[in-house]
């Protein structure tokens, strides 16, 4: 009992979500023995879903094995590809394949839906009560990363807020360089020679839809905004709500031009889509390199800068820092220790 609360304790301390799944794999391992345990998420888009390892960790490994966060869509297997799995997010319930050794699959539920499955393998299967337990270890950390989401998310979009930001910066400017290699279940990872962008996302005239259709439509506007924006980016891509009308987006590409495309991508589904009552939203969109020993406010203040630019010359377009700067548009920013000067 004395190892359970102690397990529990380590979960409910833990203030990095990438390290949630991590952890609960880790004290369920210690906890039960089992041959492996694993927790698997359901990523992407209604209808083309697919099985992300968010975590898996056998007898006698010390470090969990899990799918890199910029690992290609395309290769992860699809939700029909393994039924039990599949079959527990539909119905919620606990589900025990038995084979040469006994599965025993769990449901993943937030407090609005079911987004993934937690595996547990055994020699002989689990009893009863073991089951209880785990199913009750389940609900408390569907409890705990509902209290992270309410300090961590935008309450009317669902996205990260904009104090999630500095943390997910810093981790970003020090991350090292992916390469491309074999992931935790053989498939190919894909991120070599990339680098992270900040892109600031602004809508244009959108004082207009406030006072022309009220603010609950301006809300509906954001909301769908919000939808929209996330399924124009991509799995490792993170989204964020500053505020109003403004979002940022923080992402990974194989260089500037790569990085222009993602944005305008973004921009053109922006335009093409018929929101309600409104009928026809754009947005602007400047966007900047994060460089060595930049710090959040830098960043952000270049793509900021360029996003401004992109207002001021015809809105609905994608504008890049770097480029603005080299045709003389913008002037370079000098950054020395902490102070930024012109």
């Amino acid at each position: 009992m004395s190892e359970l609360i102690d397990r529990l304790a380590e979960l409910t301390g833990q203030r990095d979500r990438d390290q949630l799944d991590v952890t609960l794999v880790g004290a369920l391992r210690d906890i039960l023995g089992p041959m492996s345990v694993a927790i698997h998420r359901s990523v992407g888009e209604a209808g083309q879903e697919r099985w992300l390892t968010r975590a898996r960790l056998a007898q006698g490994e010390v470090t969990p094995r899990a799918d890199p966060v910029w690992v290609d869509m395309e290769s992860l297997p699809v939700l029909a590809d393994h039924p039990a799995r599949l079959s527990v997010m539909r119905s919620e319930r606990v589900l025990q394949v038995c084979g040469p050794t006994h599965l025993t699959v769990f449901p993943v539920t937030t407090e609005r839906e079911v987004v993934g499955v937690l595996e547990v393998e055994t020699a002989g299967g689990l009893s009863v009560q073991q089951q209880r337990m785990v199913s009750s270890i389940l609900r408390i950390f569907r409890n705990f990363e509902g209290l992270l989401d309410y300090s961590e998310r935008d309450s009317l979009t669902g996205l990260l807020n904009r104090k999630t930001f500095d943390e997910s910066f810093m981790k970003a400017a020090v991350e090292p360089v992916p390469t491309v290699a074999d992931d935790v279940e053989g498939r190919r990872a894909e991120g070599a020679m990339c680098s992270h962008w900040i892109g600031v996302i602004d809508i244009d005239h959108f004082k207009r839809v406030n006072d022309t259709w009220g603010h609950l439509i301006g809300d509906e506007v954001l909301l769908l905004l919000s939808r929209l924006m996330r399924s124009s980016v991509r799995l490792r891509d993170r989204l964020y709500r500053f505020g109003g009308e403004e979002f940022v987006v923080l992402m990974q590409c194989n260089g500037q031009e790569a990085a222009a495309l993602a944005f305008e991508r973004l921009r053109s589904n922006v335009e093409r889509y018929p929101f309600p009552q409104v009928e026809r939203i754009t947005v602007s969109v400047g966007f900047t390199e994060v460089m060595s020993g930049d710090t959040p406010g830098g960043a952000f203040e270049r793509a900021d800068k360029a996003v401004y630019y992109a207002k001021a010359h015809g809105r609905n377009q994608v504008q890049c820092h770097a480029t603005l700067v080299a045709r003389g548009e913008l002037e370079e920013t000098e950054k020395v220790g902490n102070v930024e000067l012109f």
